[in-house]
């Protein structure tokens, strides 16, 4: 599938896959995709130089649909060593059913002019420019605090047009191929408008002023390295209500449907935008493609997941995989990282609390179970629940057992979170520190905490990590 010369090498050493310290990347070529994980070094060569040299993206290649196994190969990597890969075909709702909206090549029907816009506000100092180099866009500049503020402006590209229906796609995310020399800024937005008159004009008042919905925005960032990195961001993660002063969504998806992207909305978008913006600092970010995919699987235990681009970076991940894409009880759709903790801006609430060591001594919202959109007990039948890892879909809890329904939700009313009791743990996959009080599972997912109370041992679990489905 891949060239055997120096300049297509690709991926691992053999026997460094196990490398704590492995990053995965992949290549599209002839086809197929190949996936595997780099260690820092490749035999004698570090992983930069066989990355740059084999022009590899970060991630999988089941971030952008390619679950189908195609076998696997070594190749000769010239002084660095033996590499080996995995092949996959793209699936029936994968690559090829990913429709593009955006790319610079000069394909008719996606390549759209882009027009830098700097902070219009009296005073500002931001400043950038939008170029396109090769077959990518590239915004640079500086975000600065406008002084009658003391707030930071903002900089933005924004193209106008009629772009792809991609209607197909709700329920699925918003693809974006981007790299960038400034990874750690952390004011990276992405908007795109549908629905109203003047895109112009509802995408500089976010809903706060009258006829300005129907401009959806959200953050995005960008994984560190020199390839091509896929970030892939729910539609649920955007909103068409938001602060124009600061780019903070002031309403979630997650709590009021009226602000989410609608199939109608996907299906005659007219104003892209990229922006960086309410973070000081220099920006640089390379664009090239915006795509819109379908929900797509991982052909992996426990369901569906989620893209890896979702994921916490690798230093503050402590679970096995990333999230199942389709958690139970409603809690898919809590996409914003609620946590009292600073943390990656695309990470899910399930990605945060379950996921990210940063997160570990916190938990998910307090009395969530009882929040509108996931109504716990509404949801459960009259007898015996079993409760799943949100990563590797193992049996966890199993409620009530040696007690009624109402006893289990009295319980867990009293606590604020779902609570059990001996009887209802699966002991051989719940892994609980009765010193630090911290409750994981076997596939490293933080599950909550281990709190007795008078009537003895008692497990307070975070929702967001026992909502997954059965590992198949």
């Amino acid at each position: 599938m891949m060239q055997s010369t120096t300049s297509a090498l690709l991926l691992l050493v053999t026997g460094t896959s196990a490398s704590s310290s492995c990053a995965q990347y992949r290549k599209i070529s002839n086809g197929q995709c190949a996936d595997s994980c780099i260690g820092s070094f490749v035999g004698v060569c570090p992983r930069s130089l066989v990355v740059s040299a084999g022009g590899l993206d970060s991630g999988y290649c089941s971030d952008i649909q390619y679950t189908v196994p195609a076998g696997s190969v070594d190749q000769t990597a010239g002084p660095c060593g033996t590499i080996h890969f995995n092949k996959y075909n793209s699936s029936a709702l994968g690559a090829a059913a990913a429709v593009a909206l955006v790319t610079f090549d000069g394909t008719s029907g996606t390549t759209f002019t882009f027009q830098e816009l700097n902070d219009p506000v009296m005073g500002g100092q931001s400043n950038g420019t939008w170029s396109v180099a090769s077959s990518y866009g590239v915004m640079d500049g500086d975000v600065r605090d406008v002084p009658s503020l003391s707030a930071p402006g903002f900089i933005k590209a924004a193209a106008d047009g009629h772009f792809a229906d991609v209607s197909s796609a709700l329920g699925g995310s918003l693809v974006l191929e981007v790299r960038s020399s400034t990874p750690s800024y952390t004011g990276f937005r992405v908007t795109f408008a549908a629905g109203t008159l003047s895109a112009a004009y509802a995408c500089g008042g976010g809903g706060s002023i009258p006829f300005s919905r129907g401009c959806y925005k959200t953050k995005f960032s960008v994984p560190a390295g020199d390839g091509w990195s896929t970030v892939t961001i729910p539609f649920t993660a955007f909103s068409d209500k938001w602060s124009p002063a600061t780019g903070e969504q002031t309403s979630t998806c997650a709590n009021e449907t009226d602000v989410c992207p609608t199939a109608s909305a996907l299906a005659g978008i007219k104003r892209i935008e990229f922006w960086a913006e309410g973070v000081d600092g220099h920006v640089h970010l390379e664009v090239k493609s915006v795509r819109a995919a379908p929900a797509a699987t991982r052909a992996a235990k426990g369901g569906p997941r989620a893209a890896l681009g979702a994921s916490p970076p690798k230093a503050f991940m402590s679970c096995s995989g990333p999230v199942q894409a389709s958690l139970k009880y409603g809690i898919s759709g809590r996409t914003q990282p609620t946590v009292p903790v600073p943390v990656d801006a695309n990470e899910t609430l399930a990605d945060a609390v379950c996921c990210d060591t940063r997160v570990k001594p916190y938990a998910e919202p307090q009395f969530l179970f009882e929040a509108p959109d996931v109504s716990l007990f509404s949801r459960l039948d009259a007898g015996v629940t079993t409760f799943y890892d949100s990563v590797c879909g193992l049996p966890l809890f199993k409620a009530p057992v040696n007690r009624t329904l109402a006893d289990f939700e009295a319980d867990t009313q009293e606590h604020g979170w779902p609570s059990f009791r001996p009887a209802e743990v699966v002991s051989e996959n719940v892994v609980t520190d009765t010193t630090t009080g911290f409750v994981t599972s076997k596939c490293g997912t933080h599950l909550g905490s281990y709190l007795p109370d008078s009537r003895g041992p008692r497990w307070c679990m975070d929702l967001s990590c026992i909502a997954g489905n059965a590992a198949q």
